[in-house]
């Protein structure tokens, strides 16, 4: 796989049974890169580890007065270098292949979980956290994987390096490959304590994350509350603890790098000590003593992998867990796709745990006294439950037994708290849709007007208002503002069946009534389910259904159920239990008596809400 060749058509199924077993299969799917790493690093560690023998042999040459060994001395050092430059712009061409390959494959496989899992992840895992393994976490993981792609070369021209130093001068060659694996063993016991500070690094640092994206995401309250330096003291003080973390595991490390330059310089001079002893008893030349102590100075060249690996390891041991963590979660029901074809199903929509049923082609609003309970509804209709529950049924077709491309092709919902990604309005609404809504008419219908001309007014170069930009989560907007813009995405993608929760919380009762008109008369004919307590909206419906305790406790029109069903009453109007007792007397349903019949405020609802049709 090259860069250009991205994304993967299939990135795999990973391993997230643990960090370890998450990066094996990482490697695993990048055999052929790190292969490929692997020659090219040996030609450039072995051409680099042949230069103190093209040394030697110069040396030597000068000492015996051979111009014909001095000549084949310079050639095979110009081939050496030759290898070495070649080697080496290949090795960082190869390696960095295999950290960018293996960065697109986690984050192609994170993404394909999020969207797997939809709004149930955020609920599971903190949307900080899922935000540090999809930046940081990546990048560490990458780089363990382009470390990896130099190590191996290290290591196996080390071992060649000892293997030929002993053949070349068994008595001084002993020497070094007893002492080279000292060498790279001597950090092993410095290790896990560098890890366990790497560890507690990276915990801190992904706290901080979250604690500054919920900072960020809640700043327009938090300035509206005046609580803006509570949180900014809290950030400093995570920030104090990730600085203090960093110093602490980067002390380890700097002891670890310390080792690592003083152990070969130990080495060193032991080799020059007992090369001299020979050398005076004309056991060794001194063409094979300067080889010997070139080949150990050249030799902590590749060493010094030895601790880039256990650094990347180190650091991206934490991440691979936390990704694994992510890639860990599974959707409460399976859609596995066990029917076949690709045929998205139509006709009535059926919930058999709470017995709800959504004629085909109806409006059908929903009231339910539990917002927690109706999100959830809503998400279990939608083919997205957050726990395990019996499937709702399409047309007599389960959800759970459709690919889950088609299942959300079918039903499209929207929570209560829908996010509006950065971008032009143009962008906003280009989403896969069936083409029968135009883009403007779905605005219409959402009464955006006043949000086209908000955006057009924030936009310096936008004449279009398709064109105006809208800022991350559109902060810049009012809550009502968002609501209807996202309200206005969800119309224009036009699906077989829509599921709205709350979609007008944050408007006023004038603009809701210009929506309840506006979504009825766009979606006639196609399945819409709203989650509502609005009056304005459930006089707009087709069918009206109560849940109660998790189950239906009565269905018909709103005016029909405000006058009959006391629970639902209760609901809709807000009504307390002293002004439940005055409507049940009011009604007619309370003690006889001359007493004159006191206004409810059923009555008074029913009136406001004729009056607000009317003027809308």
């Amino acid at each position: 796989m090259q860069i250009q060749d991205l994304p993967y058509p299939d990135p795999g199924v990973p391993d997230a049974r643990s960090g370890p077993r998450f990066l094996w299969w990482l490697f695993r799917n990048q055999l052929d890169g790190q292969l490929k790493a692997l020659a090219w690093g040996l030609l450039h560690f072995l051409s680099v580890s042949a230069l103190p023998f093209c040394v030697g042999v110069a040396v030597q040459a000068v000492v015996d007065r051979s111009g014909k060994q001095l000549a084949l001395a310079g050639g095979l050092l110009a081939l050496c270098c030759a290898g070495n430059a070649i080697g080496e712009t290949f090795l960082h061409r190869t390696a960095v292949t295999n950290w960018i390959t293996a960065a697109a494959r986690v984050q192609q496989v994170l993404a394909r979980k999020t969207a797997q899992l939809g709004s149930a992840l955020t609920r599971r895992v903190a949307a900080g956290e899922v935000v540090a393994v999809s930046t940081g976490d990546v990048e560490k993981i990458g780089w363990f994987v382009e470390a990896w792609s130099r190590f191996t070369a290290a290591a196996v021209t080390i071992v060649v390096v000892c293997v030929g130093l002993v053949v070349y001068q068994p008595e001084l060659g002993t020497v070094v490959a007893v002492g080279l694996p000292v060498l790279a063993i001597a950090v092993l016991p410095l290790l896990p304590r560098a890890t366990r500070r790497a560890d507690v690094q990276r915990e801190k640092a992904g706290r901080a994350t979250e604690l500054a994206s919920d900072t960020v995401a809640g700043l327009r309250v938090l300035r509206g509350i005046g609580g803006e330096e509570l949180f900014l003291d809290r950030y400093r003080s995570a920030s104090q603890e990730v600085r203090h973390a960093a110093v602490r595991s980067a002390r380890m490390w700097s002891l670890i790098s310390a080792i690592q330059v003083l152990m070969p310089g130990l080495l060193l001079i032991a080799v020059v000590w007992y090369g001299v002893h020979l050398a005076r008893q004309g056991q060794v030349s001194i063409g094979e003593l300067v080889t010997v102590y070139s080949s150990i100075m050249i030799l902590t060249y590749p060493l010094r992998h030895f601790e880039e690996i256990a650094m990347a390891y180190s650091f991206s041991r934490p991440s691979a867990r936390r990704a694994a963590r992510v890639l860990s979660l599974e959707r409460a029901t399976d859609t596995g796709g066990s029917r076949d074809g690709s045929e998205v199903p139509s006709g009535d929509l059926y919930d058999p745990a709470t017995g709800l049923l959504a004629p085909s082609g109806r409006l059908t609003a929903v009231v339910c006294g539990d917002p927690d309970a109706a999100g959830r509804l809503a998400e279990r209709l939608g083919g997205h439950p957050s726990e395990e529950s019996t499937s709702v049924l399409l047309g007599g077709v389960p959800l759970d037994e459709l690919p889950l491309d088609n299942a959300r092709t079918a039903v499209l919902v929207q929570d209560k708290d829908p996010v509006l990604l950065s971008g032009t309005l143009r962008e906003l609404l280009d989403v896969p849709r069936s083409g029968e809504v135009r883009p403007e008419d779905a605005l219409a219908a959402a009464q955006c007007e006043d949000v086209l001309a908000a955006l057009v007014q924030g936009s310096l170069d936008a004449d279009d208002p398709m064109d105006a930009r809208i800022t991350e989560r559109g902060r810049s907007l009012s809550g009502g503002q968002r609501q209807r813009l996202a309200l206005a995405r969800s119309l224009n993608t036009d699906p077989s069946v829509l599921v709205l929760d709350e979609p007008t919380s944050a408007v006023d009762s004038h603009t809701e009534a210009r929506i309840a008109h506006g979504v009825r008369k766009l979606r006639d004919g196609r399945t819409t389910v709203v989650f509502t307590s609005s009056p304005l909206l459930l006089d707009r419906a087709d069918r009206v259904v109560l849940i109660h305790d998790g189950e239906v406790a009565a269905v018909g029109l709103h005016r029909e159920l405000v006058h009959a069903e006391p629970r639902y009453r209760a609901v809709v109007t807000r009504e307390t239990e002293e002004e439940a007792a005055e409507t049940k007397t009011a009604l007619g349903d309370g003690p006889a008596g001359d007493q004159p019949v006191k206004a409810s405020s059923l009555e008074e609802v029913l009136k406001e809400l004729e009056e607000i049709e009317e003027s809308a």
